[in-house]
């Protein structure tokens, strides 16, 4: 993703006058406009001129997963030969199985090599690779497994009680360290990237972050040269960075570990940034510091708006948790809800 226009709003103070003009497909019946247009449909459903058009690239390239056959896929994985197929399909036919079931029959493939074909053809993240992930982002380690139902759950939730065309920056919040804070923020990140909806995962913890960690990337330039406004037009082309195991996923990194976060993110400079992030992506999930930083977690907090609480099961105390929720209302944050972990 090139957000090249944010070096706008780091050398401006203010970006109030700041216009940006939508570019209008010359086959599109219905130009993408912010403003809102209300026509009559079929079914008697009201639906924007935006609507309308965000239908019609949906109908033009929303079949692209089916285009290869399962057998195709696995080629191109390496899972199968070109001989294999004859055989499978034979096999298949004669017991009238489909043909990942007879591929796994005639032990060509196993079950995850059939789940991985199955998630591209219906674009779904899935990948197992050690190398390219760790264990914990189970929403594309095991995605069929009880965690990653747990959070389906939670980002059904947010679906219907917090993602609006106004609201779509989280930032998860937690009373203390060790409580699954970062976990929670990657797999939520995820999970609404395998819904198809442009994410971006912005790392805020500024003390000792961990998302370039878990999705294993070691760039050095993130949010907090962002903030400082040490950054060179060629480093900020390359940022936020596409996670290319993950469709829809974008991830920008803390960078260097900064001497004074407090005072970089209570910078205009942060809200910003997200202000011209969020043309970008639908929906932006923050990570941030324990709340032993409370300075760190209110600044992040009120630029983002809304936050999820997250708190471990035998271990956060009732206490500093209650303190967190007041300290979030006192600065008009609207919690949406909490998770519990326990691990």
């Amino acid at each position: 993703m090139k957000i090249k226009t944010l070096m706008d709003f780091l050398n401006k103070d203010s970006a109030e006058s700041r216009i940006e003009q939508e570019s209008q497909p010359s086959d599109a019946g219905v130009a993408p406009s912010r403003e809102e247009k209300v026509v009559y449909i079929e079914n008697a459903r009201l639906e924007s001129g935006r609507d309308q058009f965000e239908r019609k690239e949906l109908l033009a390239s929303g079949t692209r997963w089916a285009d290869q056959s399962m057998g195709e896929i696995l080629i191109d994985l390496e899972k199968l030969d070109r001989e294999d197929l004859t055989q499978i399909i034979e096999y298949q036919r004669e017991n009238g199985l489909y043909f990942g079931e007879a591929a796994v029959d005639l032990k060509l493939v196993d079950q995850e090599d059939i789940l991985q074909a199955l998630s591209i053809q219906f674009g779904y993240t899935y990948d197992r690779s050690e190398k390219i992930l760790r264990k914990e982002m189970v929403m594309a380690y095991s995605p069929f497994g009880e965690q990653a139902e747990e959070f389906r759950t939670v980002r059904a939730q947010l679906l219907n009680n917090w993602l609006s065309s106004e609201q779509n920056t989280l930032a998860i919040v937690s009373p203390e360290k060790g409580e699954g804070r970062s976990y929670v923020a990657a797999n939520l990140a995820l999970a609404f990237s395998q819904l198809g909806r442009p994410t971006l995962l912005i790392d805020a913890d500024l003390r000792a972050p961990r998302q370039h960690d878990i999705f294993n990337f070691t760039r050095r330039i993130g949010l907090s040269m962002l903030l400082a406004g040490r950054i060179s037009i060629e480093d900020l082309d390359a940022l936020p960075d596409q996670i290319s195991s993950f469709q829809h996923l974008s991830v920008l990194g803390c960078g260097a570990i900064p001497p004074n976060p407090v005072e970089l993110l209570s910078k205009s400079t942060f809200s910003l940034i997200l202000r011209e992030l969020k043309k970008y992506f639908d929906v932006i999930i923050i990570d941030t510091p324990p709340a032993a930083y409370m300075a760190d977690v209110i600044s992040i907090a009120s630029v983002a708006g809304s936050a999820l609480l997250v708190a471990r099961a035998g271990r956060s105390k009732m206490e500093n948790t209650k303190n967190l929720i007041s300290d979030l209302a006192q600065a008009r944050v609207k919690a949406v809800g909490a998770v519990i972990n326990q691990f």
